[in-house]
């Protein structure tokens, strides 16, 4: 019965925690639950703890933070929990001594559709290449990252209004969706998986970490790569640009909502226009961007109404 199956939960964020609490309101019995030490986070160095950590301790489970996941202390509770399945999500990458301990394997849960997008930044950089469809899919754990046996999958549609943050909600809930299925598959032992060996990866879109400087808005490109790249990394990290003016760089903006008018062009790819009340555009390759949600350097986020009112700089561009 999967419900009896004794299941070792890993992993960090939201993402993470929402399939937990899904596993333990539908009854399946998780023994243990490894999640990151608590570090200091933020300007007070607060110590900040996992949402994973968070959840497991609101639900009265047992909770490990090894530093080390080599550690033998570590793997000694680990295999005093005597697992029968392992789920990760969002978590680090586990060593074999981990992952093959649990007697029916460890699978893992990935937002995208596999073998496309492997990484760390699936939601992200599916939006920002203006997919149309994405998903989540349950896969067992290898020596690779990303690459082991799909268990199972399940596809969403990528909205012209969603942006990382929505399109991130709706994957954790189908994702928690898909972790109990997944789990009560690999209980029954009747289920076939498929191998992503013998791929041409050099056909396949990666995912890479995110760093600030992908989400550097070049205004050089098209309207449309412009608008995704906004959406993909609102609101978190957010994409952003820097102000030049005079020929010297005045300051940045984080650019948290768009929209867009192609037409053909005659002026430089970086060159503002506006009306002073209501609109900020700036040019790119094939049209005006208008730049609807902004946050100067050191401001607070706002409408591009709202920052009109204080806007300080009479000519700008947004490159050089």
């Amino acid at each position: 019965m999967p419900k009896n199956l004794r299941i070792v939960f890993m992993g960090t964020p939201e993402f993470a925690s929402t399939s937990l609490k899904r596993l333990v309101e539908e009854g399946y019995n998780i023994v243990g639950v490894v999640t990151t030490p608590d570090k200091p986070a933020g300007r007070g160095q607060k110590v900040h703890e996992s949402d994973v950590k968070v959840v497991a301790r609101e639900l009265g489970l047992p909770i490990l933070q090894p530093e080390k996941l080599r550690d033998e202390a570590f793997l000694e509770t680990l295999r005093e929990l005597r697992p029968d399945l392992g789920i990760v999500i969002a978590f680090r990458m586990l060593p074999e001594v981990v992952w093959a301990m649990p007697r029916l394997g460890t699978f893992n849960l990935h937002a995208s559709l596999l073998p496309e997008y492997r990484g760390a930044a699936p939601i992200n950089w599916a939006i920002i290449n203006g997919e149309e469809r994405t998903g989540v899919t349950t896969f067992l754990l290898n020596h690779e990252i990303d690459k082991g046996a799909i268990i199972e999958q399940q596809a969403v549609d990528i909205l012209p209004e969603d942006n990382i943050g929505s399109l991130y909600d709706k994957l954790m809930m189908i994702g928690a969706e898909l972790v109990t299925r997944t789990v009560d598959k690999v209980a029954s032992g009747d289920f076939t998986t498929t191998e992503q060996m013998h791929i041409d990866e050099s056909t396949l879109k990666p995912a890479p970490k995110i760093f600030k400087e992908d989400g550097r808005i070049d205004w050089r490109h098209s309207c449309r790569s412009i608008h995704n790249l906004v959406r993909g990394l609102s609101p978190y990290p957010a994409a952003w640009t820097p102000i030049f003016s005079e020929g010297a760089e005045v300051g940045s903006t984080k650019v948290f909502a768009t929209h867009y008018e192609e037409c053909a062009m005659s002026v430089a790819p970086g060159t503002m226009r506006t009306d002073g009340k209501t609109f900020i555009a700036v040019a790119a390759a094939d049209g005006w961007v208008y730049l609807d949600e902004l946050q100067l350097a050191g401001k607070k986020r706002m409408a591009v109404k709202d920052l009109l009112l204080g806007w300080r700089f009479t000519e700008v561009r947004f490159m050089e």
